[in-house]
């Protein structure tokens, strides 16, 4: 079948985020063919190219998050009353009450929360209409007067959210500028029926959001099944960082995000979180339950084979930290809990390996977490580590002894996360697959991903965590078997292999429940988007795919004759899209 790849801000650019797993996900399924549609988040990372492709990406289409795309055409007076329209209805929608509710899902009929989600979704995709039949206008349309008129007429109208009635003109203008990138997917070229979403068996959006939009205008406009995978709750991402909005604008966007959340959970055949602290978010903003089906991330699990099989330490003294380091990790309460750790076991020592989170923010925490270092431990809390020296050091990968991520983890006898922030602890994995005891704050999924085989305390709990890590290090035979008990554990649940698989068997699952109802030229129903002979070898195969192109089904569109074993399109493959990159020979740069 053909999937069409829906990301944002990672896959298939060098940098940026999920883009290893998505990159595994393509890979370890050759049996199927991939589009790629990817919104890029910065100009940087568009201009660092592409990784190296597999041959079944057939085609990569891209667009910037990250520019405006003003193109200077206005839309004409009709187009005008219909988007005034259109964007009232949006503009209410948001501003009717909470949008993140129990009932959002459809639960209460009537003129309660099903209806003010049908006006969201109708005037969503009547934007979306409008930009089909204009061509352009709408990026100007989002951030004209009338665009904010109609968000202070809906913060000022009768049942508004009581946080947004308060907000003023710099309030709106902040909140419609955010509506027009979010919303910027809905003016792409990608909605064609021949050569675009509309030719493929199944959307799969790597997040929500912005990278969902055109997974939705396909299930509108096509009926093409939608997967959604978030490993990170949009929702719950907005809750964390929008401390620079007003109150009022942030209300109004936490409304805005809950009802994109809801109409993408309501129109989604299925939904994968990756971990029930994200599913239980999902189900807050609308999901239903029988949509849910929680996968884990994949993680290369061979980087860490060689530790993972020795299981010894390089120094049973030692505790590690391992990530990157910004607020959200609280490295404060763990040099805290690590002064009460030298009191009770004088000889340990305390590895932070790291580097700063990007940013002033980041830097500014590590020199604060320095320096508070220096004044809880007066022999020396900065640079490389010394035998019987310094008992706290910060370290990057790449020391003399620390050579390798898996050689950091195997540098100490417990391995420490102290985080009060964190979705799906990476770093805890990485962890059990070395075989290591662990101390863990309770927060997002660390109980999940820890399920008995480690120490779990109460975040910002410097004592709770210095008694945790003192236990450990006083029993090594506890220490081992909890090793072992997480690295079986991880093994199990969080490699390469059962994420793909798992996949695997949704694709299967959708695609044979929600069908794309196809038919070639003489209304003969066509079940695919490719046609099973274009990946069989020789002759016949270019043949039979010459004879398909010639009689014009659209599930043949994107297919090149003579493309073999690569299906519809080697990796390679170009459309008339201004906003397309060709994948092939562009590796890293």
């Amino acid at each position: 079948m053909r999937i069409g790849l829906l990301t944002e801000g990672g896959y298939p650019y060098v940098s940026g985020d999920a883009r290893l797993w998505c990159d595994r996900l393509v890979r370890g399924l050759g049996q199927h063919d991939f589009d790629v549609y990817a919104l890029s988040r910065s100009e940087r990372q568009q201009g660092e190219g592409f990784i190296e492709l597999p041959p079944q990406v057939g085609r990569v289409r891209t667009a910037p998050l990250w520019a405006a795309g003003e193109d200077g055409v206005a839309f004409g007076r009709r187009a005008r009353r219909r988007f005034a329209e259109c964007y009232g209805e949006l503009a209410a929608a948001v501003c009717a009450g909470d949008a993140v509710a129990g009932d959002a899902a459809g639960a209460v009929s009537g003129d309660g929360e099903s209806g003010v989600a049908d006006r969201f979704g109708g005037a969503l995709y009547g934007l979306a209409e409008l930009v089909r039949e204009e061509g352009s206008g709408l990026a100007g349309a989002l951030r004209s007067e009338s665009a904010v008129r109609a968000l202070e007429s809906a913060c000022r109208a009768p049942g508004a959210l009581p946080a947004a009635r308060g907000a003023r003109v710099p309030d709106l203008l902040t909140v419609a500028d955010r509506i027009e990138r979010t919303l910027r997917p809905l003016s792409l070229d990608w909605y064609d029926e021949e050569d675009g979403l509309g030719s493929v068996d199944l959307c799969h959006a790597t997040s929500g959001g912005a990278a969902a939009l055109p997974g939705l205008l396909a299930r509108h406009f096509w009926g093409v099944p939608l997967l959604v995978t978030e490993y990170g709750v949009r929702l719950r991402a907005h809750y964390l960082g929008s401390h620079e909005e007003s109150g009022p604008a942030r209300a109004l966007l936490a409304a805005f995000q809950g009802r994109l959340a809801a109409e993408m959970y309501g129109q989604a055949a299925l939904i994968t979180p990756g971990n029930t602290h994200a599913r239980r978010w999902q189900e807050r903003c609308g999901a239903d339950r029988a949509k849910l089906r929680t996968v884990y991330p994949g993680m290369e699990a061979s980087r860490f084979w060689e530790v993972g099989e020795r299981a010894e330490c390089a120094d049973p003294d030692t505790l590690v930290w391992v990530g990157r380091i910004e607020p959200g990790k609280d490295l404060v309460s763990l040099l805290h809990a690590f002064a009460q750790v030298r009191k009770a076991r004088p000889k340990t020592r305390l590895r932070i390996v790291g580097t700063p989170a990007e940013g002033p923010v980041g830097a500014a925490y590590l020199s604060d977490c320095k320096a508070l270092a220096a004044r809880l431990f007066p022999d020396g809390a900065e640079g490389v580590r010394r035998i019987g020296g310094r008992p706290v050091s910060f370290e990057k990968i790449g020391a003399p002894d620390l050579s390798s991520l898996a050689e950091a983890y195997a540098a100490g006898a417990v391995v420490v996360l102290s985080s009060v922030v964190e979705g799906f602890p990476i770093n805890l994995v990485e962890a059990m697959f070395c075989g290591r005891a662990t101390v863990s704050t309770d927060v997002g999924a660390v109980v999940e991903v820890i399920g008995g085989t480690g120490l779990v305390v109460p975040p910002h709990n410097p004592r709770a965590l210095a008694e945790a890590c003192v236990a450990l290090l006083r029993d090594p035979e506890r220490r081992a078997l909890l090793g072992a008990a997480a690295r079986a554990r991880a093994l199990e649940l969080f490699t390469v292999e059962q994420n793909i698989a798992a996949f695997h068997g949704i694709y299967l699952e959708i695609v044979s429940h929600c069908p794309v109802r196809r038919a070639d030229a003489t209304g003969e129903p066509l079940p695919f988007a490719v046609p099973a002979e274009a990946h069989v070898r020789g002759t016949w195969a270019e043949s039979a795919t010459r004879s398909a192109s010639a009689s014009g089904p659209r599930w043949a569109a994107g297919a090149p004759a003579g493309s073999g074993a690569a299906g519809a399109g080697a990796a390679g493959a170009l459309s008339d899209s201004a906003q397309e990159r060709v994948p092939a020979g562009e590796g890293a740069r």
